[in-house]
């Protein structure tokens, strides 16, 4: 069994990312071990289901936010989760990457565009070279919301083919939510991947909130440009 994903269409281009299994988590020295990569700095920040996006430069200090993009080298940025969608981003025309946490409020403030927009308006990334990985989470198999978040993930992403009604239920998947906003925002969508794979269904392989009914572990998502 795969101890970390590798996104196909993100092999190759310069760049290094993956999204961590169970087994390595987001254990340093364990993400490192398993990725090959050395003695490199990881920065993940103070993560808070926030819409903010840190533009990582030169100031390692850990800031509040949800999504990090940055120009740097040699250091490998990511996010944490437990169920909530992982999304890595990369532009090889700008050599820009990304990293984002979208649960389902950050998905209502429309995080990843956010994010999509700063690569754009801060970076001067064009949308179409901007190449998204979207990683395991909670699928709509297993996640049942309210209409409250309905209409909260709704009015960031308008209607669409990322929920269904089902046995009285409303079955959301927040990964199809993300993907469409990322199309709205001028990404191809050919330049799009999405892991299959739900959290809950496969508890042996990933940490899953729901799952555990409560706190647990932490998988995540990582992306870098070395040299």
């Amino acid at each position: 069994m795969r101890e970390i994903i590798e996104p196909p269409l993100l092999e190759r281009r310069g760049v290094r990312a993956f999204f961590t299994t169970r087994k390595i988590g987001v254990d340093r020295e364990r993400i490192l071990a398993s990725s090959g990569l050395g003695r490199v700095d990881i920065y993940q920040p103070v993560q808070e289901h926030t819409d903010r996006v840190i533009v990582l430069r030169h100031d390692n200090s850990r800031r509040v936010a949800d999504a990090v993009i940055t120009r740097r080298r040699n250091v490998l940025v990511g996010v944490s989760v437990a169920d909530c969608v992982p999304v890595i981003l990369f532009d090889s025309e700008r050599h820009i990457c990304g990293v984002v946490h979208a649960g389902w409020r950050g998905t209502a403030a429309g995080i990843l565009r956010r994010t999509i927009g700063a690569m754009r308006d801060e970076m001067y990334s064009r949308p179409s070279d901007i190449i998204i990985a979207i990683g395991p989470s909670i699928r709509w198999c297993c996640y049942s919301v309210g209409e409250d978040v309905l209409r909260a993930v709704m009015g960031a992403t308008g209607e669409g083919e990322y929920y269904e009604r089902r046995d009285g239920k409303i079955c959301l998947d927040l990964p199809s939510a993300n993907r469409a906003q990322a199309v709205d925002m001028g990404i191809n969508e050919d330049n799009i991947w999405m892991s299959t794979e739900c959290t809950y269904c496969y508890p042996e392989r990933f940490f899953s909130y729901r799952y555990a009914r409560g706190p647990t572990g932490r998988q995540g998502g990582f992306v870098g440009m070395f040299d």
